[in-house]
């Protein structure tokens, strides 16, 4: 069974969490990098000039750009990146009202000297700034660490589960795939929601024991069933008109991600939906900032971000999706949904 749905809007909490690591990718950018400074010195320019001449990593770079524009330290203007008036007043070393000093002394902070790295390589580092020295996608091989940090997505789920059954439309569906779907909270939220459902979660081991253990303690085994496999590399289940991908996507970088929705598309039938349901950013990638603030924390310790739901579209409808629509659900996540052509 499912908990009622609490009174309150825990929104502000997530937001506290998801939020962690913004001010030490701002610390580490104008204490490590001077990169304030040093973009007044280039003036406007281009994302991928700047990343040349600052030495950046394309992937971390537009994380920091967006969280800086969500900030009103950066603004836009078409390709071209320049300094607001409060970045050349508080963020620029020749300034007189130059903050540089009252960040650096948060500058030994372990998180900190991490972003100075991930902004450079592009590799990420280890989750939480642990000192195993893994990424979250190795760390999640470890049996203690994929429970544990299911279990912390489950909790999330169990208010943004009900979220995404509202801001759907799954009459008329018959089966849904729950790529990498953790616990299954989502699943069961969705089948709870539509009788008319079944679904399977796709979970490679040894979260694949936890989401059923999970699933069967929620009364939902016969409905909601695990697939073990890999969904990189292991074929799909077939079967179902509907895939989603909850909280996936923000963990890898365009590529992966292009791959897959080919996946999906690929096993899906025709007018086939999938649902992809995320913290988007806008269109323009200037906010909400509480989404550029958890981009931040993925662009650490994953291979992933945020992505706009411009650039949302784009991904599905090269990967073979159309009749794309965004609808917001709750705390700052939202859902992207298309048919397959």
């Amino acid at each position: 069974m499912l908990p009622t749905r609490p009174a309150s809007d825990p929104t502000l909490l997530y937001r506290l969490r998801d939020s962690l690591y913004a001010a030490d990718l701002l610390t580490a950018a104008l204490v490590e990098l001077d990169f304030f400074t040093r973009l007044q010195e280039i003036g406007p320019t281009d994302p991928e000039r700047l990343c040349q001449l600052l030495e950046l990593a394309p992937r971390p770079a537009d994380v920091a750009v967006t969280l800086f524009a969500a900030l009103g330290l950066v603004a836009r203007d078409g390709p071209a990146l320049a300094l607001t008036r409060t970045a050349c007043d508080h963020l620029v070393r020749t300034s007189p009202f130059f903050l540089g000093p009252y960040y650096a002394s948060f500058r030994s902070r372990p998180l900190v000297r991490s972003f100075a790295e991930v902004l450079r390589s592009g590799r990420p580092a280890s989750w939480a700034a642990s000192s195993t020295q893994q990424d979250w996608a190795t760390a999640m091989l470890d049996p203690a660490f994929a429970a544990q940090f299911t279990g912390a997505m489950d909790s999330r789920g169990l208010y943004l589960g009900p979220a995404v059954a509202d801001a759907v439309d799954l009459k008329e569906r018959r089966a849904l795939l729950d790529v990498a779907g953790g616990s299954g909270i989502y699943a069961c939220c969705l089948a709870d929601r539509y009788p008319n459902l079944r679904a399977t979660v796709l979970e490679r081991p040894p979260v694949d024991r936890v989401a059923a253990d999970s699933i069967a303690a929620r009364g939902f085994s016969t409905r909601v069933t695990v697939h073990a496999a890999d969904m990189l590399t292991d074929p799909w289940p077939d079967g179902h008109d509907v895939h989603l991908f909850s909280n996936v996507l923000h963990d890898w970088d365009v590529p992966m991600v292009s791959r897959l929705l080919e996946r999906s598309v690929a096993a899906l039938p025709t007018g086939g939906l999938v649902i992809v349901h995320d913290a988007h950013l806008n269109a323009e990638k200037t906010g909400p900032l509480a989404v550029a603030e958890y981009s931040a924390l993925l662009m650490h310790s994953t291979e992933g971000r945020c992505y706009g739901v411009s650039e949302m579209e784009q991904l599905l409808v090269k990967a073979g999706f159309e009749h794309v629509r965004m609808t917001p659900t709750a705390a700052d996540r939202s859902v992207v949904a298309a048919v397959k052509r």
